[in-house]
């Protein structure tokens, strides 16, 4: 384990930090497998999976419309914030996320990656036009053509934005550092990225209260919260 003051992070050109929902708890944003996660209380089956929105699409927005009111509420916290502060001071700094909140961006990040997709972005299932914004809720619930919005985000059973994972992928491989935050390293395909970077020579650190499925690929453990953590790097 190495404390936080020996990890000097101008010495790595090149650095990614990979986070998950972890980050985002601090914040207020619900989790997805953690305690009280929010597959503990809905069903995937019924609100996040493209079946559901084929059977019910009406239904499906009303859960994804208190989504947007949870996470519209939230505010970016101390670990957002310090990855955002980094990007602004120097060059060579990426977020690849799991999460779909758009928190990173409010903080101020500007290359991000969302593997996952975003909260607020939706795309229409007939013409497959695109549209992002924060309206919460989301009252327009077709496009002008006459098709449903569908939220832009990666359901149980859909494939990866395959641009966006391509980009997520080749972040991995390219970097120095990469910094894992608050991921709990059991979704997959994303959480293959911090063992395809180890492999390519970058050093891989883990920032997170507890062990994860990940922490044994990782050179150096910080346990604690990202603001914490992340904070005690100046």
């Amino acid at each position: 384990m190495c404390p936080v003051t020996d990890l000097d992070l101008d010495s790595f050109p090149r650095i990614v930090f990979f986070t998950g929902a972890g980050i985002s708890a601090e914040s207020g944003v619900p989790t997805y497998r953690g305690a009280g996660g929010i597959w503990k209380t809905y069903d995937y089956r019924a609100y996040a999976c493209q079946d559901a929105f084929d059977r019910d699409p009406a239904g499906v927005w009303e859960f994804h419309n208190y989504r947007r009111s949870i996470v519209g509420a939230c505010d970016p916290n101390g670990g957002h914030e310090f990855i955002a502060a980094l990007q602004k001071r120097r060059d060579g700094v990426r977020v690849v996320t799991q999460n779909i909140d758009g928190l990173h961006q409010l903080a101020g990040s500007e290359d991000v990656t969302e593997v996952h997709g975003s909260l607020w972005r939706v795309r229409c299932q007939g013409c497959g036009a695109h549209r992002e914004g924060r309206e919460t809720p989301l009252t327009e619930l077709r496009c002008t053509c006459g098709g449903w919005w569908r939220p832009a985000i990666t359901w149980f059973g859909d494939a990866l934005d395959p641009v966006a994972f391509g980009a997520a992928h080749e972040a991995a491989l390219n970097c120095d550092l990469l910094i894992m935050v608050g991921t709990s390293g059991a979704v997959w395909p994303a959480a293959g990225l911090p063992g395809e970077a180890r492999r390519a020579g970058a050093t891989i650190v883990e920032v997170n209260p507890e062990d994860t499925e990940l922490t044994d690929i990782a050179h150096h453990v910080l346990r604690g919260t990202a603001t914490e953590v992340l904070g005690g790097m100046g």
